[in-house]
């Protein structure tokens, strides 16, 4: 899919500082959910996002299958819902290649097949103080599309309701359905988005250069649009004990924020948001955050190095580079920007803005 597997997509909350945030910066470690409470440093962002065992030596992602057998809690409040699976989709005829040849394992002389759909995970994970206590937090206040506007200007959203949901009989919303509630439906602070991001800088000048070389008749859009659910729960709707685990922080959870993108029109399967509140353990006015961002990134998307290579214009457009933010094509402080800054950039935002305290409306 050439260029549609360049950029990865995501509502996700964040990408540009918000007027009067905190000056939060972010410091790299090892594993940000492992450092200790009392070594946290004011106005600084425990920040990691290295897999144990990378799917490549190029690539901070990791295996769906080996994610969910080594990190099982992880799975089970960083996937889309607790028993997602990588689901069997069926390929669209011609719609998954730039040549026939790659789809071979997929049809049989042109026919749709059923294929399992491999998954890469991208997770961070991030920890940081806020000189507030639990109580003082109104997190429903923040369940808002001003909210989420404010966080990164550059994704455009429209409030939708449960009617208008996407059916999930395409391959890009396959499995995606929640077996245990429909989504937008169930929680009472919550609300129903549909979000469109215009790609930046000079990734839309390779998508038209990309729309001519293809052989497809399928053209590839210079926008992601997807679908999320935006909540705020409270203690009485959370599993304490579960989420004290997955934070490694052992006092009570004052609530959490969540974002899950449950459909997504190319690139990415689906996306995570997830904020964790809890009291410091040392210091009763403070709230320790503990967030993670995951990314569900279709395995295919790294099938077409090759292809850009062998084109010599399109080299700076291989999917992995500029997923991992190390293409010239890279830009901005969006999505554009690659997982890893893009990554950074909403932890920063968002902690600065809760900081604040001032809920957007």
């Amino acid at each position: 899919m050439m260029i549609r597997h360049v950029v990865v997509l995501s509502v996700l909350l964040g990408a540009s500082s918000a007027a009067g945030a905190a000056p939060f910066r972010i410091e790299d470690v090892a594993s940000a959910r492992s450092v200790a409470v009392a070594q946290l440093k004011p106005s600084t962002i425990a920040f990691s996002d290295k897999p144990d065992v990378a799917a490549a030596a190029d690539l901070d992602l990791v295996p769906f299958a080996d994610w969910a057998v080594k990190h099982p809690t992880e799975k089970k409040f960083l996937a889309l819902f607790p028993s997602y699976a990588e689901p069997t989709v069926i390929k669209a005829e011609g719609g998954n290649s730039d040549a026939g040849k790659t789809e071979s394992n997929n049809t049989d002389g042109g026919a749709p097949k059923p294929a399992l759909q491999k998954l890469y995970m991208y997770v961070a994970q991030a920890r940081f103080a806020l000189d507030r206590a639990p109580a003082s937090l109104d997190l429903p206040d923040d369940v808002t599309i001003g909210f989420l506007q404010r966080i990164d200007p550059a994704i455009k959203h429209k409030a939708i309701n449960a009617a208008d949901v996407a059916p999930f009989t395409d391959e890009a919303g396959t499995g995606n359905q929640n077996p245990d509630r429909k989504w937008c439906t169930g929680r009472t602070a919550s609300i129903c988005i549909r979000s469109t991001y215009k790609l930046e800088g000079k990734i839309p000048l390779g998508i038209m250069l990309v729309n001519k070389l293809r052989e497809s008749a399928k053209k590839i859009s210079d926008h992601i649009d997807f679908q999320s659910e935006f909540s705020a729960l409270a203690p009485g709707e959370i599993d304490d004990a579960g989420l004290r685990q997955l934070t490694g922080l052992d006092t009570p959870v004052a609530g959490l924020l969540e974002q899950d993108i449950f459909y997504v029109n190319q690139i990415m399967k689906f996306g995570k948001f997830l904020a964790v509140f809890q009291s410091d353990p040392n210091d009763p006015g403070k709230t320790v955050v503990t967030a993670f961002m995951t990314l569900a990134i279709d395995a295919s998307v790294f099938d077409k190095k090759k292809d850009f290579e062998k084109t010599p214009v399109l080299r700076n457009l291989v999917p992995a580079e500029v997923l991992m933010g190390r293409s010239s094509f890279n830009s901005g402080a969006s999505i554009s920007a690659g997982l890893p800054q893009y990554a950074r950039n909403e932890i920063t935002t968002v902690a600065g803005m809760l900081a604040d305290g001032v809920a957007a409306k």
